[in-house]
């Protein structure tokens, strides 16, 4: 079976409608190369393993592949053309060459050209035949026809009949172009000379060398039955439905034989001229000649069946008539549409660009007609599109940019309909997922945050928590929070607050006093881990809540730590006169630090009235002979916070007969002498310059040096006090808050009010000094000043 000349490769590529065509005769060795696809479809060879060739047959065997490192095809497996295409003169192989990085499909078609290699065979090696001595010359006798697997050429060419004084044969050609042979009566038949007479028919094909096949044709000469049956047409043609019942009445034959007798009945049969395939799907009655399905037909298979009955009479010397019948099978949309996902890539980036191909599908229908036409659709609420490449093939772009924060994946269903009535379809779901880059800000909730603080608070304390939202994923998500710095006063802001990076809870690294500072504002910064960063701020604003936390402080009367505030008044004091009057200050909040005054002790409640208020004490009455001459008022100055605070003092009251007028309200004299002799006035006087030179060069000292210096020595009337501090004389260090109040309540008792500069300019020295009265008094009242000390006590005391 070797044919040198049929081995030789075609190799004849060529182009149509996008589809490479080669050539290759059946039965090549395994291994054989049939092309070079690398150079024929203009790919690199070295390319070949990266973009992952490989070949899609559309076949149930692997007949060939693809040398990834040659590109050449080559044959895998023994092709034999008779076995892969039983009933076509053309054989194809189809075949599929998927390349990926970027996806490119090639079509190709492999001709399997035949060979000689299968000699004609007859279905039946002995064909009986009966002919009547009646017979005329002429009548000619169906032969079963010699079956040959290959195709042109190679099939069976002619007939020939050994040599025969009655018979001779006459070649037939079919509708498909097969070849078979009818027996010629050329001379009648005389059964007394020959019963039987013996032949040999052999079929030959065209091949070279040609092939050939014998059948031994028994002719036995009956009787005279000399009217054979005869079909009231001499061809059918038949519409039928695919998917027809089982049962189902295709044609009723008649047949009419002019005999009588049992030379009239008939038997309905197939010639041997009709194929099996056609005797397995439809069923003849041998009585009646009806024709019926015998099983499902399927339009996709055979559309057409042809078929030769023959009516034989039940004559001893039986003759017969015969038809053809011809069955057109009608096509019924009864085929699915198929999908075939070619490619898809999944997971995309949520920014792939628009109009990038993620999957390439193909679509089939195995219908004809609108039955075989296809649509194919998505949702319209996906942010894709179809795109229709070649036929039968489509694209599934990105229509639109895609947002993994609004949907982490897509669920994409695919759906072909085909246009049959009813339409039938078919549908595939693929699910793409996104990948997250960084395209999302972190967002705080609020754009600026205030946020009260209790003065006071512990170091380390929590103050809030500044959260910041990322839709992100993963490294895209994880935020980090900044304090952004700004200085305040020299002062670093990540000095005074701190953030955890992590989760952003704010933290004071300090204890806030209120007296000393109010607020704070400043940015916070969330930024997250991408690449690049994103980041935003957001401003916050500390605000430092005031407590109750500064004792009132009375600064007039002033007296002597430890010592209680001694006055004389005369006795004949009138009703409503101002005798003193107590002034305290509280360095809190206009809140804690109202002042309220009460008498913590009255010796005669019905003749003072102290003013809760202002904290005036007046007579409410005009002494009397009854009242002592001594009075001890205790008066406390009380704030207004929770719990409230508060200080006292005490005020010793004497009365004597002789009228002074220390509380008459005069204008400021800077007359300073007393009744004290002229020598104690110079030297006092010496004192006091030489304290007051030493004062004033040690604030320039204080003020060139820019730093903390030793306070000067204190001297008599004078003393410098800090909140907290030990007042140790009349002279106090003032805030602005009630310098005027007092200096109204000094001049008032007849005193001079001094204010001097301290360095840094926060406080002042206030001097409170003793003035002329204009009246003599005694050493004692004109060597007294306003001396008060400060007593801190709860509000229960």
């Amino acid at each position: 079976m070797e044919y040198a000349s049929l081995l030789l490769l075609s190799a004849l590529l060529y182009t149509a409608s996008s589809v490479t065509h080669y050539s290759v005769p059946e039965e090549m060795e395994v291994g054989s190369v049939v092309a070079n696809l690398a150079a024929d479809l203009g790919i690199d060879v070295q390319t070949l393993a990266r973009r992952k060739i490989r070949l899609d047959i559309l076949a149930n065997k692997k007949y060939l592949d693809v040398n990834k490192d040659t590109g050449d095809l080559f044959i895998l497996e023994r092709i034999d053309r008779e076995y892969l295409c039983t009933s076509k003169t053309v054989c194809y192989l189809k075949m599929e060459v998927i390349l990926e990085n970027p996806v490119r499909i090639f079509n190709i078609e492999l001709e399997i050209m035949d060979i000689n290699d299968n000699a004609p065979n007859f279905r039946r090696d002995t064909i009986n035949l009966d002919v009547s001595e009646s017979t005329a010359a002429g009548e000619r006798f169906s032969l079963s026809n010699a079956v040959d697997p290959d195709i042109g050429s190679n099939s069976i060419k002619s007939y020939h009949l050994s040599e025969s004084a009655n018979f001779d044969i006459e070649i037939q050609t079919g509708r498909d172009g097969s070849k078979f042979a009818d027996l010629i009566l050329k001379k009648a038949l005389d059964r007394e000379e020959q019963a039987i007479h013996n032949l040999i028919l052999t079929a030959v094909d065209g091949g070279v060398p040609a092939r050939s096949g014998t059948a031994s044709i028994i002719v036995r000469v009956l009787d005279t039955n000399d009217n054979a049956p005869q079909f009231d047409k001499d061809s059918y043609t038949i519409n039928l439905t695919e998917n027809s019942p089982t049962g189902s009445l295709v044609v009723k034959l008649n047949a009419t034989d002019k005999d009588e007798g049992s030379n009239s009945d008939l038997l309905y049969s197939y010639s041997l001229y009709t194929s099996e395939k056609t005797q397995q799907t439809f069923s003849l009655n041998p009585n009646n000649g009806e024709i019926r399905v015998k099983e499902m037909i399927n339009y996709e298979d055979f559309r057409i069946y042809d078929m030769e009955i023959i009516a034989t009479d039940k004559a001893f010397n039986s003759l017969s008539g015969k038809c053809k019948v011809k069955i057109l099978i009608t096509d019924m949309n009864d085929n699915h549409p198929e999908i075939s996902i070619k490619s898809f890539t999944s997971p995309v980036k949520e920014d792939v660009p628009v109009n990038t191909v993620i999957a390439v599908v193909s679509v089939s229908d195995k219908d004809s007609g609108e039955n075989g036409q296809v649509d194919i659709h998505i949702s319209d609420d996906l942010p894709f599109a179809l795109k229709e490449s070649s036929d039968n093939y489509y694209e599934l772009l990105v229509s639109e940019p895609l947002d993994r924060e609004k949907f982490a994946e897509y669920d994409i269903t695919i759906t072909v309909t085909d246009r049959g009535n009813p339409p039938l379809s078919d549908n595939e779901t693929i699910t793409l997922e996104l990948l997250d880059v960084n395209d999302n800000v972190p967002q705080f909730p609020q754009t600026f945050y205030t946020i009260p603080v209790m003065e006071n608070n512990a170091p380390g304390a929590s103050l809030s928590s500044l959260t910041a939202i990322d839709p992100d994923l993963h490294e895209n998500q994880y935020l980090v929070y900044f304090i952004i710095e700004k200085e305040i006063v020299n002062t670093s802001m990540s000095m005074l607050f701190s953030i955890n990076p992590e989760n952003g809870n704010l933290y004071a690294l300090k204890t806030f006093d209120y007296e000393m500072e109010k607020e704070f504002l400043f940015h916070i910064e969330a930024r997250d881990s991408g690449v690049p960063p994103l980041s935003s701020n957001v401003t916050v604003h500390i605000i430092i809540m005031d407590q109750n936390d500064n004792t009132p402080l009375i600064v007039s009367p002033w007296r002597a730590h430890g010592s209680e505030v001694k006055e004389k008044i005369p006795r004949s004091t009138d009703k409503g006169t101002l005798i003193a009057k107590v002034i305290a200050i509280d360095s809190d909040s206009v809140h804690n630090s109202r002042i309220t005054y009460q008498f913590l002790q009255n010796t005669d409640a019905t003749l003072f009235s102290l003013d809760q208020y202002n904290g005036e004490i007046r007579t409410m009455r005009m002494f009397s002979y009854r009242d002592s001459r001594d009075q001890r008022l205790v008066v406390i100055a009380k704030d207004n916070g929770e719990p409230a605070l508060s200080a006292t003092v005490t005020i010793k009251l004497s009365t004597v007969e002789t009228a002074l007028k220390t509380y008459t309200e005069v204008p400021l004299e800077y007359d300073i002498f007393s009744d004290l002799n002229l020598y104690l006035v110079i030297g006092l006087g010496s004192v006091s310059f030489l304290l007051l030179i030493t004062i004033l060069v040690t604030i320039v000292l204080k003020c060139q040096k820019a730093k903390p210096s030793k306070a000067a020595p204190p001297c008599r009337n004078s003393v410098i006090s800090e909140r907290n501090s030990t007042i140790a004389d009349s002279t106090l260090v003032s805030n602005d808050a009630y310098w005027y109040s007092l200096f109204l309540a000094e001049t008032r008792k007849g005193k001079l009010v001094v204010r001097q500069p301290v360095p840094k300019g926060a406080r002042y020295i206030v001097s409170s000094l003793p003035r002329s009265t204009g009246v003599t008094e005694t050493s004692d009242s004109a060597a007294s000043t306003l001396q008060a000390s400060t007593t801190t006590s709860s509000s229960s005391t």
